[in-house]
């Protein structure tokens, strides 16, 4: 069930259902480092801090999902690059469908277009 008090509402449970894949997403584009990433989402609001980052990038990586490589940095110590793995593409590929129909439906609903049962 949701919890509905003002600290964990409703949009806090769907960034966290979501920001796996949109982390995914962005590493199918292009590589990308931690802080790249974490600029990113915290842009479009979907984390809050570095926090969720570093462990979410490691349990993908456990996962097979991304695969990662240190690389030398023009600026500062070398840098973790992360890209999404063949698997990991996949799941993207997956995930964009099932949102597609997740989002339409849910939309639906809310427009009051649901036929009752």
């Amino acid at each position: 069930m949701w919890s509905m008090d003002a600290e964990r509402g409703p949009l806090t449970q769907m960034r966290r259902g979501v920001v796996e894949y949109c982390v995914l997403a962005l590493l199918s584009r292009r590589e990308q480092y931690g802080l790249e990433l974490i600029s990113v989402l915290t842009r479009h609001d979907l984390i809050a801090g570095e926090g969720t980052v570093y462990p979410l990038l490691s349990r993908l990586s456990k996962q097979g999902l991304v695969e990662s490589t240190w690389q030398e940095s023009p600026a500062g110590p070398p840098r973790r690059y992360y890209k999404v793995s063949d698997e990991g593409a996949a799941a993207v590929e997956r995930f964009a469908r099932d949102w597609a129909q997740l989002s339409k439906s849910v939309d639906q609903i809310l427009a009051g277009e649901a036929e009752s049962a």
